[in-house]
């Protein structure tokens, strides 16, 4: 198998998000990548420039961080449908899988092609490496995320090429993949959010070492979605049974819900969904469960508390001001 590994550069509404076109807040100006194979080797690459044909004018920090001007991109830059038809064919038909740095590129790629009318010939689900993530995973704390060119630097790689272009950053990105312990952290596979499941029977489900994630498909409002049973079924990670709630799933802020279960013989559950808006402006959501301990126990049970306080006092004001 091999990875394509591949970053891009975009340019978005000079006069902010009021004069953004809608589903296309990003417009890919630049795509570079590098093909690894089964190896870790380089053994191919691919880069082109994009002529703008929506925003026009280049957005400061976007000229500022990538040094390009919108002069160049009009004379050397190509269509961006040819672009990506000659990209697709340069990824070549043999298996292989995404690479990226962070979460964001794949969207928004598949955004502009969606924007242009073009088919989008990836599988569903499409699993993709977040090196971004594996690197966290191996040398930081699993949560805080670090740049691109913090990561190069804390790995000590040589800085023979400058960061913040699409080709130069497919290339870092490479090779602190290389680097990584692939035989523990491979495991770890992101999943694309932007081609949601279309029916019930094709939802997505994702086992870990310690922990299980779930992707549904769209619904119209977020009280349908809770009335789903199979997103608010609790099971256990490691004998995967049914589990009774010890603490039912209750809403904390606009976009989360949180649960606790109990396994009898291997303890507490808990369970987290968030409610996430699709392109097409509806409801989907991404539920994880994993194993708790006595702390976060004493977390879920503060945060329902929490959360039943906040409802009260608003119910409160609210008939006051009725008053």
């Amino acid at each position: 198998m091999n990875y394509i590994v591949f970053d891009l550069e975009w340019n978005q509404s000079p006069n902010g998000k009021e004069d953004s076109v809608d589903h296309l807040p990003f417009e890919i100006i630049e795509i570079g990548a590098v093909k690894l194979d089964e190896g870790f080797c380089q053994v191919g690459e691919f880069h082109k420039l994009i002529r703008p044909q929506v925003y026009k004018k280049l957005h400061f920090k976007i000229s500022e961080v990538t040094h390009m001007d919108m002069r160049k991109l009009c004379q050397e830059g190509q269509r961006f449908e040819d672009v990506i038809r000659e990209f697709v064919e340069w990824c070549g038909e043999e298996e292989y899988c995404f690479c990226t740095w962070g979460s964001m590129d794949l969207t928004e790629l598949q955004r502009n092609m969606a924007y242009y009318g073009l088919d989008i010939p990836f599988p569903r689900p499409l699993l993709y490496y977040d090196i971004q993530k594996l690197f966290c995973f191996q040398y930081g704390d699993g949560k805080n995320k670090v740049s691109l060119d913090q990561a190069v630097q804390q790995m000590a790689m040589e800085e023979e090429r400058p960061f913040h272009r699409a080709l130069d950053d497919a290339y870092y990105t490479g090779r602190v993949l290389s680097a990584l312990d692939m035989d523990l952290y491979g495991v770890y596979v992101s999943v694309d959010y932007y081609g949601l499941p279309d029916e019930k029977d094709k939802e997505f489900y994702l086992y870990f070492p310690e922990y299980t994630k779930f992707v549904s498909r769209e619904f119209d409002s977020r009280e349908e979605i809770m009335k789903d049973k199979n997103i608010t079924d609790m099971v256990c990670l490691k004998c995967r049974r049914m589990l009774r709630k010890k603490i039912r799933w209750f809403p904390y802020g606009q976009r989360f819900y949180f649960c606790l279960a109990y396994c009898p013989e291997h303890g507490y559950v808990k369970g987290k969904i968030r409610v996430k808006k699709s392109e097409k402006d509806r409801y989907y959501i991404v539920k994880t469960t994993k194993m708790a301990g006595d702390e976060d126990v004493e977390l879920l049970t503060q945060r329902k508390e929490d959360g039943r306080r906040k409802r009260s006092a608003k119910s409160h004001t609210k008939k006051y001001d009725n008053n």
